[in-house]
């Protein structure tokens, strides 16, 4: 999503013409870009950390965020969500799938079974992540502790609990870790005309549904 504060005047992506907006750097960027060529909008893009300092001091008129991540920051600074407009990229056409897990296809063509479990048993980690969310933070407190990455508790469940409504859908669990077609088709679409690929590879060679 980009976020911005409402008391810059911007409610609607015509108001981002013209303005500074944080952008991730790397694969991060084709999103934000693509919405920016959807509204036909010259803006001036920031590289942007993952910190939210640069928006929170007023150095960016608007920023890129994870509802999951960023979001939750600059609400905890002690910003009130009614203070915001935010524009979330599935809401403008713009739905990417963020991660997902990939094998070489000979890797897939000599272990189909080994691929699959693998697939089976990372939905079933978040399946039980998301019953059990005070034991899946404990563990991830433990490696940020060991780590000793700059990170907090209360941060981290907002991120797990945000991530079950993205990861997790609510009309039907068997949806859960499938890609779909007209995602698969926009992502490459825009990938190509960033000129980040040649050419698109068709659906059915790319994506390979194991067995539920």
């Amino acid at each position: 999503m980009l976020v911005a504060k409402k008391s810059s005047g911007i409610k609607t992506p015509a108001d981002l013409n013209g303005r500074k907006v944080g952008v991730l750097q790397g694969d991060f960027a084709i999103q934000p870009h693509a919405f920016f060529k959807r509204y036909n909008l010259n803006v001036k893009a920031i590289p942007q950390s993952y910190s939210m300092n640069l928006f929170l001091r007023g150095g960016v008129d608007a920023a890129s965020a994870m509802l999951y991540n960023e979001y939750h920051t600059i609400i905890n600074s002690g910003i009130n969500p009614d203070e915001l407009t935010v524009f979330s990229y599935h809401e403008h056409g713009l739905n990417f799938p963020e991660d997902g897990i990939y094998v070489l296809e000979d890797f897939f063509k000599k272990e189909p079974d080994l691929s699959c479990s693998f697939v089976k048993a990372s939905i079933e980690g978040w399946l039980y992540a998301f019953s059990h969310i005070d034991e899946a933070v404990d563990i991830v407190m433990k490696h940020i502790k060991q780590a000793k990455m700059p990170a907090n508790r209360m941060h981290q469940k907002w991120m797990l609990e945000s991530m079950k409504g993205l990861v997790m859908p609510a009309h039907d669990r068997n949806d859960m870790g499938l890609l779909r077609q007209a995602d698969y088709e926009l992502v490459s679409t825009e990938l190509k005309k960033a000129k980040l690929i040649n050419a698109i590879v068709p659906f059915e060679d790319f994506y390979k549904r194991c067995g539920n």
